[in-house]
C-alpha cells in the first residue's frame, strides 16, 4: 500500500514550483500594448503650411482609430532637417512619428554641409499619403505660353531666370532639373518664401516661377500667370486643363511633393502595420479627400513596400540633383 505522504510529495513539489513560477511572471513588468500613451506627429514646418494642415487632420482622425491623441509638434528649420533628426533620434517605440515629405527627406539633409541623417536608413517609411505637383508659370507679359516656349526663349537668350520659394525649395530643385535634363540656361532668383516671389513674378521682374500649385490658381483664373506644366505623372484636380510632364515626353522632370507617414528607424512591425492601415483608411475618407484637395494633394494609398521603394529613388535622384547644383541653405 503505497504511503499517502510520499503519494503527495511530487504534488507538493510541483505545486511550490508553479506558484515560485507564477511569483516570478508576477515581478516581470507587463508589456503594455500599443498605444497606451499620446502619440505625437512632428512637422518639420511652422503652423499654416500644407504638411501642418494635413498633419492635423491625420492626427484627429488617427486619434479616433488607436483610441488615443494624436498630436502635432511643429520643428521647423534647416530645410526640415531640425524636425527630421528630432524623430530620427526618439526611440522606435511608436510614439514619436513624423508627417514626412520631400524636404526632409530628398532635399534638406542635401543642402547641409555635414548631413544629419541619413534619409533612406534613419527611418521607418510607414505609409505614403499623398503627393502635390508643382507649377511651372510664366508671366503673361513673357510671351511664354509653353514648355516648349520656355526652352526656345532660353535658348535664344542665352539665359532665363526663374523664381521659387527659396534655397533648397521644390521650386529651386525642379528649375535645377530643367537646367539639367533639358539643357536649358536657367538662373535661380531666390526668395524668401513664396509671397515675394508671386509679388515680382506678377509684375515681370522675372518670366517664370516654379512653386506649388495651390496659391496660384486665382492668377490663372485671371490671365495674370499662364500655368506651363504640372510636374506630376497625373494631372492636378485644381487645373485639369494643364498637362504633366509626363505628357510633355518628359518624364524625368517628374517632381512631386510627397508626403507620407515615418517612425524612427526598426519601428515594430506590428506597429506598422496597424499605422499603415489606420492611414489608408483616413486618406479615402470623402471629407479628408475634400480638404486633401483643397492642398493640391492627390492621396496615392501604397503598400509599405512601395512606399519605401518610392522613397529611395525620391533620395537618390533629387540628392543627386541638388548636390549637383551645389545648393546650400
Amino acid at each position: 500500500m503505497t504511503h499517502p505522504q510520499r503519494s503527495l510529495l511530487p504534488n507538493r513539489r510541483a505545486a511550490l514550483g508553479l506558484l515560485a513560477a507564477g511569483a516570478g511572471a508576477l515581478a516581470l513588468p507587463a508589456r503594455a500594448a500599443w498605444p497606451d500613451r499620446p502619440i505625437k506627429i512632428v512637422v518639420t514646418f511652422a503652423p499654416g503650411g500644407a504638411s501642418d494642415i494635413l498633419a492635423r487632420v491625420m492626427a484627429d482622425q488617427l486619434t479616433h482609430r488607436l483610441g488615443q491623441s494624436v498630436v502635432v509638434d511643429n520643428k521647423p528649420g534647416a530645410g526640415g532637417t531640425i524636425g527630421g533628426s528630432a524623430v530620427a533620434q526618439a526611440p522606435a517605440d511608436g510614439y514619436t512619428l513624423m508627417l514626412a515629405n520631400t524636404t526632409p527627406i530628398a532635399l534638406g539633409p542635401f543642402t547641409l554641409e555635414k548631413q544629419p541623417y541619413d534619409p533612406v536608413e534613419a527611418f521607418t517609411h510607414v505609409a505614403a499619403l499623398g503627393s502635390a505637383p508643382l507649377v511651372v508659370m510664366a508671366n503673361k507679359a513673357s510671351g511664354i505660353r509653353t514648355l516648349a516656349d520656355l526652352v526656345a526663349q532660353a535658348q535664344k537668350a542665352g539665359r532665363l531666370d526663374f523664381g521659387s520659394g527659396g534655397p533648397g525649395s521644390v521650386g529651386h530643385v525642379h528649375g535645377e532639373l530643367i537646367r539639367k535634363t533639358l539643357g536649358v540656361p536657367m538662373v535661380h532668383v531666390p526668395y524668401r518664401g513664396g509671397a515675394p516671389m508671386t509679388t515680382d513674378l506678377l509684375a515681370g521682374t522675372i518670366p517664370v516661377g516654379i512653386d506649388v500649385i495651390t496659391a496660384y490658381v486665382q492668377f490663372f483664373k485671371t490671365g495674370q500667370l499662364v500655368p506651363l506644366a504640372v510636374t506630376g505623372t497625373v494631372r492636378s484636380p485644381l487645373m485639369p486643363d494643364v498637362p504633366t510632364v509626363v505628357e510633355l515626353g518628359q518624364p524625368g522632370l517628374v517632381l512631386e511633393n510627397f508626403f507620407g507617414l515615418d517612425g524612427p528607424a526598426h519601428l515594430p512591425p506590428a506597429i506598422v502595420a496597424r499605422l499603415h492601415a489606420a492611414c489608408n483608411e483616413v486618406i479615402v475618407l470623402p471629407e479628408v479627400q475634400k480638404k486633401m484637395t483643397e492642398l493640391g494633394i492627390v492621396a496615392v494609398p501604397q503598400t509599405t513596400a512601395q512606399y519605401d521603394a518610392f522613397v529611395r529613388n525620391q533620395v537618390a535622384v533629387l540628392g543627386a540633383t541638388v548636390k549637383g547644383a551645389g545648393i546650400r541653405l
